[in-house]
């Protein structure tokens, strides 16, 4: 009888993936294995921020793109509350 040692699921996980960011098609590192090593980690986003990014893009995108749009996000959403009387 051979000795087969059971698989970890964790160690079969990829530790990195490359990427290509879907908003502006740079190749970034995703650290799936290691999600706290991961670029997106340097992003807060808030949950409306999150919703809005992932209702254009079904993929990871890269910090600098998380960044971006985000901040688009918020700033077209200061934008819409003001009132504009004359």
């Amino acid at each position: 009888m051979v000795n087969q040692k059971k698989s970890d699921p964790i160690q079969n996980l990829p530790k990195h993936e490359e990427k290509i960011c879907p908003n502006c098609l740079h190749i970034f590192e995703c650290k799936v294995g290691s999600i706290s090593l991961c670029q997106c980690t340097k992003v807060t986003l808030t949950l409306e921020e999150r919703d809005y990014l992932a209702q254009q893009f079904a993929d990871c995108l890269c910090y600098q793109c998380m960044e971006k749009l985000a901040f688009e996000y918020r700033i077209t959403k200061s934008y819409k509350a003001f009132t504009w009387s004359f």
